[in-house]
């Protein structure tokens, strides 16, 4: 057992003997890895699982569980979903069932470290929520954890059970290192390599929280796609739009899903269009270039009927119009270089 499994299993003394999954809220399945080689993804798989067992392992002697007021329960300080998005489905169906059956499965909390008259939820939110609708005491193990420990722990019920989307478990990873927590802490929680890591704060941090509010959950969109609009956000112009957007749109009651591919599609340059290109064309009406601009930006594209001949002529040039374009403006000459040339001078040859 590593150190890391160790840390992990120490955060639990024992189980139930009728328990046999570690979450009630999913059953265990594959562990969420990040995209990459089929190696990392296997070590990546083993590692959780492992972890997994040494868990469920530690709880087989029987633990002391208390019956807690849900109403004493706070959640963890580092939100790992997007609560306004969340399927009440799931969570009219767990509430069905321990209604039914009981809470078969404790959660996991730690004392609230400014009160400790109160608690933070490691994991089992769900359950918590479900046992305050009821108005029922919550069955728990209480156990002392520091940040890391709980952010690890919660980080290791999630990638177990596979519930939270891409864009969540980049905002968790945010959230963590916001709150101080290293990126050592952040991969254990995640069970993701350096690389990973870096890929989920970097593309958390380039969407602004507003339209990352707006948009949701996305659980159809993986990081390929989230990359995409991080890019665009990387840019004013997209910014505006994609908040023109927001603005024009309000409370929408499209899905998730539907709200990222609208916020990609407003954030998108729009293709150029008539009134954005300028033909040139001699006297006699033959088309010699067409000049394109678009915001601060501006390409001259050559007829290809010309040749490179012609390009190469025009760039030659380009110098001594710029010079002449510069005395219109009242703009000063290029200071001379040591060899008594200007800047343009020596560009020209």
């Amino acid at each position: 057992m590593n150190k890391r499994t160790q840390s992990i299993a120490s955060l639990f003394a024992s189980r139930p003997p009728e328990t046999g999954e570690l979450s009630a809220d999913n059953p265990t399945r594959a562990a969420r890895v990040p995209s990459g080689s089929v190696r990392s993804m296997k070590d990546s798989f083993s590692q959780v699982e492992r972890e997994n067992e040494a868990l469920r392992q530690s709880l087989t002697d029987g633990a002391r569980i208390l019956e807690i007021d849900p109403a004493l329960v706070d959640p963890s300080p580092f939100a790992d979903r997007f609560p306004d998005d969340e399927d009440t489905s799931s969570i009219d169906a767990l509430t069905s069932s321990i209604r039914e059956n009981g809470q078969e499965v404790p959660v996991l909390l730690r004392r609230h470290p400014a009160d400790p008259s109160r608690y933070q939820t490691a994991f089992g939110h769900r359950r918590v929520r479900a046992a305050r609708i009821l108005a029922r005491p919550v069955r728990a193990v209480v156990r002392e954890m520091d940040d890391d420990a709980l952010a690890v722990a919660q980080g290791l019920e999630n990638a177990a059970r596979q519930d939270l989307t891409f864009i969540e478990r980049a905002v968790f990873a945010a959230r963590l290192e916001d709150q101080g927590q290293g990126r050592a802490v952040i991969q254990r929680a995640l069970a993701i390599d350096k690389a990973e890591a870096s890929k989920l704060l970097a593309i958390a941090r380039s969407i602004p929280p507003d339209i990352l509010s707006w948009i949701g959950r996305a659980p159809k969109i993986g990081r390929g796609r989230w990359q995409a609009l991080a890019e665009l956000a990387g840019t004013a112009d997209a910014l505006e739009r994609i908040r023109r957007h927001l603005a024009a749109t309000g409370a929408t009651p499209a899905g998730s899903d539907e709200r990222f591919t609208a916020a990609l599609r407003a954030g998108a340059p729009a293709a150029a269009t008539a009134s954005e290109r300028s033909i040139l064309a001699l006297h006699s009406g033959r088309r010699i270039a067409a000049l394109m601009a678009r915001g601060r930006d501006a390409r001259l594209v050559i007829d290809r009927s010309l040749g490179a001949d012609f390009a190469d002529f025009l760039a030659d040039r380009l110098p001594a119009l710029y010079e002449d374009y510069a005395a219109t403006r009242g703009e000063p000459n290029p200071p001379p270089r040591a060899d008594g040339t200007t800047e343009t001078e020596r560009k020209d040859g």
